[in-house]
């Protein structure tokens, strides 16, 4: 009994960091295009990757179209500004 729960846990702990990966590569290429034509490129890339972890998703082009991602959209910042680019 105690082995098969670690081998389940094992293979959840595979599982879940085989999506984080997947994830992460998705932000990053996403932000990338994103970013692409950013004045401040590193600031950009990383408030982009930030809101992509927590909304999945980032609006296409390099500026504007963020009515396709709410959750993007609206994030704010602690002075109520847009925090996302």
């Amino acid at each position: 009994m105690k082995m098969k729960a670690a081998c389940l846990i094992l293979l959840c702990l595979i599982l879940l960091s085989s999506f984080q990966q997947t994830s992460a590569g998705f932000c990053d290429s996403k932000c990338g295009v994103r970013c692409l034509k950013a004045g401040y490129k590193e600031r950009c890339l990383k408030y982009c990757g930030i809101c992509c972890g927590k909304c999945q998703c980032v609006p296409s082009g390099t500026y504007g179209n963020k009515d396709e991602c709410p959750c993007y959209r609206d994030m704010k910042n602690s002075k109520g500004k847009p925090k996302c680019p």
